[in-house]
């Protein structure tokens, strides 16, 4: 239902990071508004939340936080309206990809779409359309997949937005192509801007053009930012990671980690 929050233990100055925390709970709040789910907690009261649960766990180490807010009333019929909604949060010590890149597949599953289930709102209905093309894409051999509109459009992978660069051009579906707009993506929107030079443009991709992209990535907060060198058994640019996804990569691990000062207030510190 929400985009996970980050957090990291840097190194050098013992300190342990959450990245872009107030962000991802401002998300989750308007979720929440747009399902008939509000949020029984304010942003200030779910940071504190979260902080308390990474010291009593005495986190030291990357973990991937999520909050969900669900329905606690007692009936049969599926509905929203209601007082009864409760909250959990959690953290998860494991690493979602530990792999340097992705070889992925088009989906034979088409994304839901946004008079269906709203993909901007992460329901946890939602995800079952991603556990369907993330199944059938690690059955076929690949490690992920990525979903078509009901147009035909490049939407997202199952789980992380996506990114092309063409001819030094970086492109990505826009919301309305049934896409969450996520907060890593935002990020890495602002890296190639104001730290590369190289605009964003925003619009719809056929599938073609992900085979004839000289570049592919993926964004996540779980994953990162994820090279993907082969698409549907064909090749991306030379099969390795590309200049412009590498350098993105590398001042992303920088920001999340509180080592670019003009990024500082991106990370809540709990010490």
């Amino acid at each position: 239902m929400y985009r996970r929050d980050s957090s990291f233990l840097d190194d050098r100055e013992k300190q342990l990071f959450i990245f872009r925390l107030e962000e991802h709970l401002k998300r989750f709040h308007d979720s929440g508004k747009s399902l008939f789910i509000n949020i029984p907690f304010s942003v200030e009261q779910l940071s504190h939340i979260t902080k308390q649960l990474l010291l009593l766990n005495q986190v030291t180490q990357d973990v991937y936080i999520r909050p969900i807010c669900f329905k606690g009333s007692n009936t049969l019929r599926p509905k929203l309206n209601g007082s009864f909604n409760h909250l959990a949060v959690y953290t998860d010590l494991s690493e979602y990809e530990p792999k340097p890149f992705l070889k992925v597949c088009i989906s034979s599953w088409t994304r839901i779409g946004s008079n269906m289930i709203p993909p901007q709102a992460k329901p946890s209905a939602g995800y079952m359309n991603s556990a369907l093309a993330n199944n059938e894409a690690v059955m076929d051999g690949y490690d992920e997949a990525v979903f078509l509109t009901k147009e035909g459009n490049v939407s997202e992978a199952a789980t992380a937005n996506i990114f092309i660069v063409r001819r030094g051009e970086v492109l990505t579906p826009p919301m309305s192509d049934d896409i969450l707009a996520g907060i890593t993506r935002g990020t890495v929107a602002q890296i190639l801007h104001e730290e590369m030079d190289i605009p964003v443009i925003e619009q719809s991709l056929a599938r073609v053009e992900l085979y004839e992209a000289d570049e592919v990535f993926f964004t996540g907060t779980a994953i990162g930012i994820k090279p993907v060198v082969e698409i549907d058994r064909r090749v991306i640019g030379d099969g390795q990671i590309g200049p412009v996804t590498l350098k993105i990569q590398q001042i992303y691990n920088q920001i999340v980690r509180g080592e670019m000062p003009a990024y500082r207030d991106y990370c809540t510190s709990l010490y």
